[in-house]
């Protein structure tokens, strides 16, 4: 006999003062039914579940799964895209132009020195309607005029200095005639940094010697000095004028002025000097000078280039 059946009969017993009990065959068709509407429940539950199952299955093997809604009210998230990584390029070596001049007061692409010798060529040759036929000879001598008592302290600094004499003549005058000038030219290397020191050092020793004492053809006479506007040759420069009263091969005062230019000229760690010194009393011609100033800052330019 069914639970269910039992629990009927069961319940008889509790009913049996209240009422008339109902006969079996009833009471077998109300277990039988209640048996039914379980089994059928139960059959109803697995066919539910067998039915999600494949219903999953068929949407996980679908080659377009449809998307899943999002449920109401839910935000959507915003997908977050990486930043990319910014590349990182070398700096490139700064060129030539970029660097600028170097010690020597050239420009170089590489690291810049200061020279330790000084060669031929970095003196300049005299243009061809200048030349005497003279070869230029190389002294031993001072690479400026006495100013007074001036000290130069920058001459510590000297790495390597030449000196040489040249003699020219001015395009006008014939070939074959005396010169109408010369030079004391001279180029010196300075220790890197201290070439600027000895144009500083030349300016004052000019201003602080206006007149000083000198001697033309053996005669007693005064010597008077002061600076000239100068600018456009090397990195800086510095011209300056020694005046004295002209006087003829026996001393005699031609009414006249002596007139000696004197150019100091920094390329660098690099300095030249022109030193004007005339030809038997001649004085200096300013627009030869100059020329020859140019041609003087090319020659040591090339050299150091």
């Amino acid at each position: 006999m069914s639970r269910e059946l039992s629990d009927l009969y069961h319940s008889l017993a509790e009913d049996a003062d209240r009422g008339q009990l109902a006969l079996p065959e009833v009471l077998r068709r109300r277990a039988d039914r209640r048996a039914r509407v379980r089994a059928a429940g139960t059959a109803l539950a697995v066919a539910v579940l067998v039915g999600g199952v494949a219903t999953g299955a068929r949407l996980t093997l679908s080659a377009d799964p449809a998307p899943v809604p999002q449920p109401a009210g839910t935000p959507t998230p915003t997908p977050t895209v990486p930043s990319p990584t910014p590349s990182v390029t070398p700096s490139s070596p700064p060129t030539s132009a970029a660097a600028g001049a170097g010690p020597s007061g050239a420009p170089t692409g590489g690291a810049a020195r200061t020279p330790t010798s000084i060669p031929d060529r970095a003196f300049f040759t005299l243009a061809k309607a200048n030349r005497t036929g003279m070869d230029p000879v190389f002294r031993d001598t001072a690479p400026l005029p006495k100013l007074c008592d001036a000290r130069y302290p920058s001459e510590a600094a000297v790495v390597q200095s030449r000196t040489r004499n040249l003699a020219y003549k001015l395009a006008a005058t014939p070939e074959g005639y005396v010169p109408d000038g010369s030079y004391a030219h001279t180029i010196t290397i300075y220790r890197s940094g201290r070439a600027d020191d000895v144009l500083r050092e030349l300016r004052q020793a000019v201003r602080d010697c206006p007149e000083q004492d000198a001697q033309s053809n053996n005669t007693p006479a005064t010597s008077r000095q002061r600076l000239l506007p100068d600018s456009g040759y090397g990195d800086e420069s510095v011209l300056f004028e020694m005046r004295a009263t002209a006087q003829d091969v026996n001393g005699d005062p031609t009414g006249g002025d002596e007139v000696r230019l004197v150019r100091a000229i920094r390329v660098g760690d690099v300095v030249t000097v022109l030193w004007e010194q005339g030809w038997e009393n001649t004085s200096s011609e300013r627009s030869q000078v100059d020329a020859d100033s140019r041609r003087a800052v090319a020659a040591i330019e090339d050299w150091l280039g």
